[in-house]
């Protein structure tokens, strides 16, 4: 692989995990809001909100994990570990206002944060190929 290509990759990489990665994820939270329905109308938000924290906190860090290019192995690992970080804080602050603020019922939303954790790695583990050159 040229280092033109590898640089495009890894510029491009952000964009490609949030078209690739995060749109099944966002149709799997539908189906489980569409499901808690069943219960009203505050239960299918819940369960849409728990799984739009985990999209969005995992599209922002992506966008901070691979979106500098390419760096040292210390500060792209330093990126990755604050990407985490900032996942997890939206996250919790979705839910803490969520719960707090919006009273809305925590078994949806966490149903919605259990299917969107799960769904993540599952489509990303059979959605992406990685081409080798030999």
């Amino acid at each position: 692989m040229t280092k033109t290509r590898v640089i495009a990759a890894l510029v491009m990489a952000p964009v490609a995990i949030a078209a690739i990665l995060l749109l099944p994820t966002q149709w799997l939270v539908a189906l489980v809001a569409l499901v808690f329905l069943i219960q009203g109308v505050s239960a299918a938000l819940a369960a849409l909100l728990g799984g739009a924290s985990v999209v969005l906190g995992s599209a922002l860090a992506a966008n901070v994990a691979l979106g500098g290019g390419v760096v040292p192995a210390r500060l792209a690992f330093f990126r990755l570990v604050l990407g985490t970080g900032i996942k997890w804080l939206v996250v919790i602050t979705i839910f803490a206002l969520a719960l707090g603020v919006g009273r809305l019922p925590p078994l949806p939303l966490l149903a919605g944060l259990a299917v969107a954790l799960i769904a993540y790695p599952l489509v990303l583990n059979f959605s992406v190929r990685v081409e080798r050159e030999r």
